[in-house]
């Protein structure tokens, strides 16, 4: 899939990728002429912000001018719905997230990583402090590689009665390992091994959503009830910001803002919002965003802290992850026997279907010769 053909359309129409330098203040389309159903994730390299790769439900996207145009990465392997995407190091590694498994990038190819069934899909991808610490959030466990991302293995005690929903990495010395458990706030130091309760969470609503500050050191984000919470001590004590946002039940998907904490943007499932008073009063962001779609991840370019993209998805994002599961339950399911008797039967289809179309054909021809 490329930008070859760039034309204009209306972007309530699509979901798709945008992207803004101004911390939010205006935005454009970084996805002219794709015709995205749903856009799911957006990864910025480290080193160099206009490389940047988009999960999508169809596969994987890249670009290395932000956003003008875009290549399919590796569609033979990586396909389906790409949840989770991050750059590793230098920004020439990374690693995605597919519905047809995990996959690393390395010496300019992608190649598939060995990782447990319940890894796949996942819903996060983060690295650790260490060059070959990769943390990796699927359906409700906990996974890390230690060599890179080349294999993962699950981590610790699997949670009985509480799944992890979301996870951030604080990359401090030593490093910590924020998740939300249960819809509590939950942090290790000792990557995952054991887990510390911490606030916000254990009265009132659950936690929706946890991210560590791309610019600020030990600053990590909690979403909760359309209200946004900020840590500056890695994870305690948390203070409440600002006001929450003007619509009732709204899930916060995404947070940035600037050192000062007086700009903020978030993504949600009513679009995206902005502040420029510390959360006393947020706007609902119009222009050129389509504001009837649900927003999902908020990725913020680690070397200009003024550059954002966020991600729309026409179809409900719970949709696509519930179709992701359901494919990957399927295959599971799918022994090599009964796959291969399916795939007989198919092709069996295929073949009379053929034939019946050439009997039709001769027919017709043996009937106009005759008249």
């Amino acid at each position: 899939m490329t930008a070859g053909s760039v034309r204009a359309h209306d972007a309530s129409s699509y979901g798709g990728v945008f992207h803004s330098r101004n911390l939010g203040g205006t935005w454009l389309r970084a996805d002219v002429g794709l015709f995205l159903n749903a856009a799911l994730v957006v990864a910025v390299d480290p080193q160099n912000g206009s490389h940047v790769l988009a999960g999508t439900d169809l596969g994987l996207l890249g670009s290395r001018n932000g956003g003008l145009t875009w290549t399919h990465q590796a569609p033979d392997l990586i396909f389906g719905a790409v949840f989770a995407v991050t750059f590793l190091g230098d920004g020439e590694r990374a690693i995605c997230a597919a519905q047809s498994g995990i996959f690393r990038f390395e010496a300019s190819q992608w190649k598939p990583v060995l990782a447990p069934e319940a890894a796949i899909p996942a819903k996060t991808l983060a690295p650790g402090t260490s060059a070959d610490r990769i943390y990796l959030l699927g359906r409700d466990r906990l996974f890390t590689s230690g060599d890179g991302g080349r294999s993962f293995v699950e981590v610790g005690r699997r949670w009985e009665t509480s799944a992890i929903t979301a996870l951030a990495i604080v990359r401090s010395k030593p490093e910590i390992i924020v998740a939300v458990v249960g819809g509590q706030i939950a942090t290790s130091e000792d990557s995952g091994q054991h887990w510390q309760p911490g606030e916000p969470g254990k009265d009132g609503p659950p936690v929706d959503n946890v991210a560590a500050d791309v610019h600020v050191p030990k600053r990590v984000w909690v979403a909760r009830a359309g209200r946004i919470y900020v840590s500056d001590e890695l994870g305690s004590p948390w203070r409440a910001v600002g006001r929450a946002l003007p619509e009732s039940a709204t899930t916060i998907r995404g947070i940035a803002a600037n050192a000062e904490a007086t700009t903020l943007v978030v993504t949600t499932n009513r679009g995206l919002y902005r502040s420029e008073n510390g959360g006393e009063s947020w706007m609902l962001k119009e222009d050129n965003l389509p504001i009837h779609l649900e927003a999902g991840a908020l990725a913020q370019d680690p070397s200009d802290a003024g550059a954002l993209y966020a991600v729309y998805s026409l179809t409900p994002y719970s949709e696509v992850w519930r179709t992701a599961i359901d494919a990957r339950n399927l295959l599971r399911r799918s022994d090599p026997i009964s796959l291969a008797g399916r795939i007989g039967f198919s092709v069996l289809v295929i073949l009379l279907g053929a034939l019946f179309a050439r009997f039709l054909v001769r027919s017709r021809f043996a009937g106009s010769s005759g008249s």
